[in-house]
C-alpha cells in the first residue's frame, strides 16, 4: 500500500516537474518572438544599439520604435492572450472543445458594439479622451450580451450540447454580422475604409492612450480567470459533483461569463476580430501537457501571445511596405486545424 502511495506520488511529481518545464520553455519563447517582433519589420531595429547609445540614434529609429512598434507588439500580445486564455475558459466552461470566442458569435458582438460606437459615437461630440475609455466599453457590452443570450439559450434548448452551441453561435454571428452591415451601410467613406479593415484584424491602431485601458481590463480579467482555474476543474467532473465539493456552480458560471466577454471585448475593440487563437491555443496546449486548468490557463495565455505577436509580425513581413490583416493569418492557421478537430472527433 505504502509502495503504491510512494509510486502515485512520484508520478504526479515528474507529472509536475513536466508542466513547469514546459511553462519555461514557453515563457523563453515568449521572449524571442517579442525581441525578433520588435526588431524585425521595414526598418529593422538594434535594441541594443537604442538603448546604449540612445543620444547617437537617429530620431526616427527612436520614434518607430517606442511609438510604433512597441505599443503593437505589447497589444499583440496581449490580445492573443486574452483570445487564448478565454478560448480555454469557455472550453472548461461548456465541456465542448470547438467553444472560441469567434465561432460562438461572442468577438462578433464585441465588434457589433464597438462599430457602433465608431459610427454614431462623433454625434455626442465627447472628448477624445472620453472616446479612448468608451469604445472598449461599448465592445464589452456587446460581447457581454451576446455571451449572456449563447448561456440562457444553450441552457433552455440543449444544455450546451455541441450541435446546439453551435448552431445558436451561427445564428449570433450572423445577427452581428446583419447588424454591422447596417452600420457599415450607413458609415461615410472614411468610416468604411477603417471598418473594413478593422473587421479584418489589426493591429496598426496601437497607441500609448488606447493601450492602456486594454493592458489594465486583461491583466484584471486575467486574474481573476486564473484563480478559477480549481472550479473550471471541479466543472469538469459534473456540475452535481462540483456542488458537492463546494463550488456554486451558477454563480461562477455567469462571472466567467462575463469576465471572458470584457476581456474579448476589451481587445476587440482595439485590434478587430482575430479568429481561431481562442480556437486552436488551448487544443494545443492540452496536448502538451494534459487537461488540468492549472497549467492549461497560463500554458494557453503564453502561447496565445507567441502566436499572435508571430502572426503580425508575418503580417507586416510578408508583402513590405504594405500590410496584412493579421485576421487573415490567424485564419490561415487555424481554419486547418479546426478541420482537423472535426475530423478527429468523428473517429
Amino acid at each position: 500500500m505504502n509502495n503504491t502511495i510512494i509510486s502515485e506520488n512520484s508520478a504526479n511529481y515528474k507529472r509536475y516537474q513536466l508542466k513547469v518545464g514546459w511553462l519555461g520553455v514557453l515563457v523563453i519563447a515568449l521572449i524571442a518572438a517579442l525581441l525578433l517582433a520588435l526588431t524585425s519589420g521595414a526598418i529593422s531595429i538594434n535594441i541594443t544599439d537604442l538603448v546604449l547609445n540612445a543620444s547617437e540614434n537617429n530620431e526616427l529609429e527612436q520614434q518607430i520604435f517606442t511609438e510604433i512598434r512597441l505599443p503593437r507588439v505589447i497589444l499583440a500580445a496581449f490580445c492573443g492572450a486574452a483570445l487564448a486564455l478565454v478560448g480555454a475558459v469557455l472550453q472548461g466552461l461548456f465541456r465542448n472543445p470547438l467553444a472560441d470566442p469567434g465561432l460562438i458569435g461572442v468577438s462578433s458582438g464585441a465588434a457589433t458594439g464597438a462599430i457602433a460606437w465608431l459610427t454614431l459615437g462623433h454625434f455626442l461630440s465627447l472628448s477624445a479622451e472620453l472616446n479612448v475609455y468608451l469604445l472598449p466599453l461599448s465592445a464589452c457590452a456587446g460581447g457581454v450580451f451576446v455571451t449572456l443570450l449563447l448561456y440562457f439559450m444553450g441552457k433552455y434548448w440543449g444544455r450546451y450540447s455541441l450541435a446546439t452551441m453551435l448552431l445558436i453561435g451561427i445564428a449570433l454571428n450572423a445577427i452581428s454580422v446583419s447588424i454591422i452591415g447596417v452600420f457599415q451601410f450607413i458609415a461615410d467613406d472614411t468610416q468604411l475604409r477603417s471598418l473594413t479593415f478593422w473587421l479584418m484584424g489589426s493591429f496598426g491602431r496601437a497607441q500609448w492612450p488606447t493601450l492602456t485601458p486594454v493592458i489594465i481590463t486583461v491583466t484584471g480579467c486575467a486574474i481573476f480567470l486564473l484563480f478559477s482555474s480549481k472550479k473550471l476543474d471541479r466543472l469538469q467532473l459534473g456540475e452535481s459533483t462540483a456542488l458537492t465539493l463546494g463550488v456554486d456552480v451558477r454563480r461562477i458560471k455567469i462571472q466567467l461569463v462575463i469576465v471572458s466577454a470584457i476581456a474579448v471585448g476589451s481587445v476587440v475593440a482595439i485590434s478587430g476580430i482575430i479568429n481561431f487563437i481562442g480556437l486552436v491555443v488551448p487544443h494545443i496546449v492540452r496536448l502538451i501537457g494534459g487537461a488540468n486548468h492549472r497549467f492549461v490557463l497560463p500554458a494557453a495565455m503564453i502561447l496565445g501571445s507567441i502566436l499572435t505577436v508571430l502572426s503580425d509580425l508575418v503580417a507586416r513581413m510578408l508583402l513590405p511596405p504594405a500590410e496584412l490583416p493579421v485576421g487573415l493569418i490567424t485564419s490561415l492557421i487555424g481554419a486547418p486545424f479546426f478541420l482537423w478537430l472535426i475530423a478527429r472527433s468523428k473517429t
